[in-house]
């Protein structure tokens, strides 16, 4: 199967193996002849980042490039990129990486040339128009896990570092110009790192498909990304190598980010919290936490996934798909339950207060209460 192509929704998206030696042309296409490339700690001294590096030096933009990113990035990092990306007169952003260094890229392209501070742009009612929409820095993504999506969003979590609550931030133009999928920069990710990205891209489309919100277009797309997830994640785990599985991946891990467009819920509401306070990798803790969350949302999604189920390859509709999340969990050596993750009973009415105040509950299909969310927690520890 030919998976090279290119799409033009949600943005301009240059999809295949080997399309990171396009990464100049990207730049050119987006408007940018100085980029800053913004990747988190861990991968800026892989091959793979040199080798972006590379491509930048070679079309003479230059190979400025900032990595002080923490695995969730706090608005620290967010001002010692905005001071990095002043300091070196860039005019764009490469953001490479998984989803703290999309994230963290995207803020810095966004935040370089804005008054006002980051938090005045949360995603509450209209608060995306207070910025200057002009002064927003062009953005060429670069994703090298399969799994935020954040590539094609609009949004980026950043962890307010003195309360230690996650936070999104909100403005249509954080949209990427442009996406470079290359499933090639996947291949070297460990097993752990596959799995938890992967089910990140899996609970994203797992919790637009429950949504109540009105969203057909959405609804569709993310019935086929847990497909996606479901048959190649498997695979990709086993063999690192395996091109295909890694290129599904890569759409499923877009499919859930424009997917959820329609809503997310309970299953990211908790999650945003634990990883706040207790710095678990996300798409792990969003893993953790869907059993219990399945089982609350049930009255509410069974008649759905009863439907669903065939079309995915899953025999007893919501039930028979209930039992193989716990096995597909297990498959990757998820944890059992938070308390593994270093989660600690005496954070419980914190992680409660802060869940409930989380966007992501509007998306919920079951309304959340401080009773069902304290209940959410138990079960998931």
């Amino acid at each position: 199967m030919n998976l090279t192509a290119n799409f033009s929704y949600p943005t301009s998206i240059r999809f295949g193996a080997g399309r990171i030696a396009e990464l100049a042309d990207a730049c050119e296409q987006a408007g940018i002849t100085r980029p800053l490339l913004v990747t988190d700690r861990g991968l800026a001294a892989l091959p793979i980042t040199t080798l972006a590096l590379d491509c930048l030096a070679e079309a003479r933009l230059g190979r400025a490039i900032f990595a002080e990113v923490d695995a969730n990035p706090t608005e620290e990092n967010l001002n010692a990129g905005i001071e990095a990306y002043r300091m070196g007169d860039h005019d764009g952003v490469v953001a490479f990486g998984g989803g703290s260094g999309l994230d963290l890229g995207k803020m810095v392209a966004f935040m370089a040339g804005q008054s006002r501070p980051v938090w005045d742009f949360e995603d509450i009612g209209d608060w995306w128009t207070r910025a200057d929409a002009e002064r927003i820095a062009p953005i060429v993504a670069v994703p090298t896990t399969a799994g935020t999506g954040s590539e094609v969003g609009r949004a980026s979590v950043l962890t307010d570092s003195a309360t230690h609550v996650k936070k999104i931030i909100f403005h249509p133009k954080v949209l990427p110009s442009v996406v470079i999928c290359d499933p090639e920069l996947t291949v070297g990710m460990p097993k752990a790192i596959t799995a938890g990205t992967g089910l990140d891209a899996f609970a994203h489309c797992v919790e637009a498909f429950s949504s109540p919100h009105y969203h057909p277009m959405s609804q569709g797309i993310a019935l086929e990304g847990i497909r996606l997830v479901i048959e190649n994640l498997p695979r990709a785990y086993d063999d690192g190598a395996d091109l295909e599985a890694r290129a599904h991946m890569m759409s499923a891990a877009m499919m859930g980010a424009t997917a959820f467009q329609k809503g997310l819920g309970a299953i990211h509401a908790m999650s945003h919290p634990v990883g706040a306070i207790f710095n678990t990798h996300h798409g792990t803790t969003n893993a953790v936490c869907m059993p219990a969350v399945l089982d609350l949302n049930a009255p509410k999604i069974a008649a759905r996934f009863d439907s669903a189920a065939g079309y995915l390859g899953i025999e007893g509709g919501f039930a028979g798909f209930r039992a193989f999340v716990d096995d597909f969990n297990a498959r990757f050596g998820i944890p059992k339950g938070l308390a593994e993750m270093g989660v600690t009973a005496d954070r419980i009415d914190d992680l409660v207060a802060a869940a409930l105040r989380d966007p992501s509950c509007g998306g919920n299909p079951v309304d959340l209460t401080e009773a069902n969310m304290r209940a959410l927690f138990a079960a998931a520890m």
